[in-house]
């Protein structure tokens, strides 16, 4: 019997350890590339474990070149974006989660498609439009675009956990003389946290990682992340040394987010994939 419970132990858990494996080879290779000199990265003989390990290649990105300052520029457009959609979503979920009105389904459904529609389709309206005010090359040209494809979405994530919250709590709030906005902020909001950062989490993490508008509506001095990464890229000199520097740097920020919010996010996807 207890070698039939370590066989069905090893069944499960070697293909989890070869998943596992498999997942993380990728961030470990970056890891270890990012901390070899040069010289060992152009050679024939490639070696997986560093000979001589330093940060001489982190020391040239964040002090010879625009990284640290498009990290920060890319922390407030996306610290930024996810403060207005999580506020915007969550005052239109609560209208979709507890009013009936005329067209709910439609605009609930024209909302969701909103979101599937490719984003280069909004690259040209978007232009034309911050080239008329003068955004191109503001960072609020970025927080208001991004906001056109998080903000849908968000909308429909907070919808499945307002319903979820029961509508006797608002309803004693209203005995008790509250307007909708107190309702909101002292019952609806207390009990949406897990919701909020799950939404804002998404937010953050897609404004985080976006390439194309970025690259449309930013100038030199104040590109993002992303942008400041692909110009590491260079013509004649690929340098794999700075660029895997530059990909661990970038993943710190999200790395210490979800350390952060991890409780209150994983207690927020398990309620919203349960609450319809």
């Amino acid at each position: 019997m207890k070698r039939k419970k370590q066989l069905r132990k090893a069944i499960l858990y070697l293909p989890l350890s070869v998943l596992i494996c498999f997942v993380m080879f990728p961030y470990i290779w970056t890891f270890l590339t990012s901390i070899k000199p040069t010289d060992e990265l152009y050679t024939t003989s490639i070696k997986i474990l560093p000979q001589a390990a330093t940060l001489e290649n982190y020391s040239t990105l964040f002090f010879n070149t625009d990284f640290f300052a498009s990290m920060l520029q890319s922390i407030w457009i996306a610290a930024t974006t996810s403060c207005i959609s999580m506020v915007v979503s969550s005052m239109a979920a609560y209208a979709f989660a507890r009013y009936d009105f005329p067209g709910k389904p439609i605009a609930l459904s024209g909302i969701l498609l909103l979101y599937m529609f490719p984003g280069c389709l909004y690259l040209t309206p978007l232009f034309v439009s911050f080239n008329k005010l003068k955004l191109i090359g503001s960072p609020a040209a970025l927080v208001i675009s991004y906001c056109t494809f998080t903000i849908p979405f968000s909308i429909w994530l907070l919808t499945s956990y307002i319903k979820g919250i029961p509508i006797e709590l608002e309803e004693s709030g209203k005995i008790d003389g509250a307007s909708v906005p107190q309702l909101l902020y002292f019952i609806v909001a207390p009990l949406l946290k897990p919701g909020l950062i799950a939404t804002g989490t998404y937010v953050f993490i897609n404004s985080w990682n976006e390439y194309l508008f970025a690259v449309m509506f930013t100038t030199s001095e104040n590109r993002t992340l992303p942008i400041s990464l692909a110009s590491l890229v260079g013509e004649y000199d690929l340098r794999w040394d700075i660029i895997s520097a530059g990909a661990v740097a970038a993943m710190v920020p999200v790395v210490i987010m979800f350390m952060l919010v991890q409780k209150n996010l994983v207690a927020g996807l398990t309620a919203g994939s349960v609450k319809g």
